[in-house]
C-alpha cells in the first residue's frame, strides 16, 4: 500500500480515513455552513489537486485547486489565495496592533469585530489577482535553477459562503452545481453555478479568437480536442506563466512549451468569473470538483446519487461512480481499475477531488463561523 494522502487540519477531531494509497477521504464533518464529505483520488506520479476547506474570520470558504503541468501552482495557490483573501478582507488596524504587541484580548476582539466584515467579488477579483502576482514573481525567483515551474499551472474553483451569500469564482473548467430542492416533489436539480473556460466550449474559442484576432492559431484542433496554441485546453489559469510572459518562453523549458511566433499580449488569462448568489431556504447542497469527476458524470447524475444516499460518505460515493464510468469506459471491471497503480492510472482517469457540502441554513442565518473554526487542506508532502 502506498503512503496514503493527508489533510493538514487545525481541528483534533479532523481526522481522514484511507481504503488506500490513492484515495482518502473525510466521510462527514462539521463546517459553519453545514456538514461537509470530502473525497481525493490520485492518477498522477504526483497528486497535482489541492484544496482547502475552512470555517472562521468571515464565513466558510472551499478551494478545489486543479493543477497541470506539476503540483508547483496548485501548491501556491492552496497556500497563498485565502490569505490573500483575507488580507483584503480584515482590516490592517488589527495587523498593526498585533506588531505592536497589545494585550492580546483587545487585538481578539478588533478581529472578531473585523470579522463581520462584507466580502464582495471584487475582494476575490483582487485576491486572485494577487496569488497570480505572487506565482509570477515565484517563477522569475526560480527561473535559473527550476525553469520547469515555469510550465506549471492551476485550474482554480472558489467558494465563498458569507452573510447568506455564496460567491463562486472560477478559472478553468473546475465545477460547482448546486442541488436545489424543486418544490414539494422530493426531488433535487442540478443548477451550475461556475462558468468552465475550456475551449473545446464554443463560446469560449470565440472570446479568445476575438481577443487574438491576428492570430489564426490562437486554438488548435488536434486529434479531435480543441487546444490553445495547440498545448492547453483552458483558456484561463493562475500560473502557466509560459503562456503569458514572453520572457519565460525560451530555453531551457522543453520544447513542447516554445512557440515560435512573439507574443505580444498574453494567451491566457487569470481573470477569473466571479457570480454572486443569494442563498434560498430550498439550495439544499453544493458539489465542488475538479475536471476529473465532470469528465465521467453529468451534473443530473452526481447531484441524483448526493440526493439519494446518506450524507456520510457522498463524496467518496461520487469519487467511486466516476471510476466505475472510467472503467466502463475501457470496458474493464471496476475492480480491475482499482488495482491499476498511479501513472499508469491516468491513461483512465485525471486527479478528482470532490468536496459536497450540505446547507444549514439556521447555522449560516446565526453566523456559526464564529464558534466553528476548522480547517482542512492538502498536506504538502504526499
Amino acid at each position: 500500500m502506498g503512503k496514503p494522502l493527508g489533510l493538514a487540519s487545525d481541528d483534533a477531531t479532523a481526522g481522514i480515513e484511507c481504503r488506500d494509497g490513492l484515495l482518502c477521504f473525510r466521510d462527514i464533518g462539521r463546517l459553519s455552513a453545514g456538514d461537509f464529505s470530502l473525497a481525493v483520488i490520485q492518477a498522477n506520479q504526483v497528486l497535482e489537486d489541492q484544496w482547502h476547506i475552512q470555517s472562521g474570520t468571515f464565513g466558510t470558504f472551499l478551494g478545489v485547486y486543479d493543477g497541470h503541468g506539476g503540483p508547483d501552482c496548485s501548491r501556491y495557490v492552496c497556500d497563498n489565495l485565502l490569505r490573500n483573501l483575507q488580507g483584503k478582507v480584515l482590516s490592517p488596524v488589527f495587523v498593526y496592533i498585533y506588531r505592536k504587541q497589545v494585550d492580546f484580548f483587545c487585538a481578539a476582539a478588533l478581529l472578531l469585530a473585523k470579522s463581520r466584515s462584507v466580502v464582495t467579488a471584487e475582494d476575490i477579483q483582487q485576491a486572485f489577482q494577487r496569488t497570480e502576482e505572487g506565482f509570477t514573481a515565484l517563477v522569475s525567483e526560480q527561473w535559473s535553477s527550476r525553469p520547469q515551474i515555469t510550465t506549471s499551472g492551476t485550474c482554480c474553483l472558489v467558494g465563498v459562503i458569507c452573510r447568506q451569500t455564496l460567491f463562486v469564482a472560477s478559472l478553468g473548467d473546475s465545477r460547482a452545481v448546486l442541488g436545489r430542492r424543486v418544490g414539494n416533489t422530493g426531488g433535487v436539480a442540478a443548477i451550475q453555478l461556475s462558468t468552465e473556460h475550456n475551449v473545446n466550449i464554443e463560446a469560449v474559442r470565440r472570446e479568445l479568437k476575438e481577443l487574438h484576432p491576428d492570430d489564426p492559431q490562437i486554438v488548435v484542433l488536434q486529434h479531435g480536442v480543441w487546444r490553445v496554441k495547440g498545448i492547453l485546453q483552458v483558456s484561463r489559469s493562475i500560473g502557466d506563466v509560459y503562456m503569458k510572459h514572453a520572457q519565460f518562453n525560451r530555453e531551457p523549458i522543453n520544447a513542447k512549451f516554445r512557440l515560435p511566433e512573439p507574443m505580444n499580449m498574453p494567451f491566457l488569462s487569470a481573470n477569473p468569473t466571479i457570480i454572486s448568489h443569494p442563498l434560498q431556504p430550498n439550495d439544499s447542497f453544493l458539489i465542488f470538483a475538479s475536471d476529473g469527476l465532470w469528465e465521467h458524470l453529468s451534473n443530473d447524475q452526481a447531484v441524483e446519487i448526493v440526493h439519494s444516499n446518506p450524507r456520510a460518505g457522498s463524496a467518496k460515493r461520487l469519487v467511486k461512480a466516476a471510476l466505475k464510468e472510467a472503467a466502463r469506459k475501457r470496458e474493464m471491471k471496476y475492480s480491475v481499475l482499482d488495482k491499476i497503480d498511479k501513472v499508469v492510472r491516468r491513461h483512465f482517469h485525471d486527479d478528482i477531488t470532490v468536496i459536497v457540502l450540505y446547507l444549514n441554513h439556521d447555522l449560516i442565518c446565526r453566523r456559526a463561523h464564529l464558534n466553528l473554526p476548522l480547517t482542512i487542506r492538502s498536506a504538502l508532502d504526499h
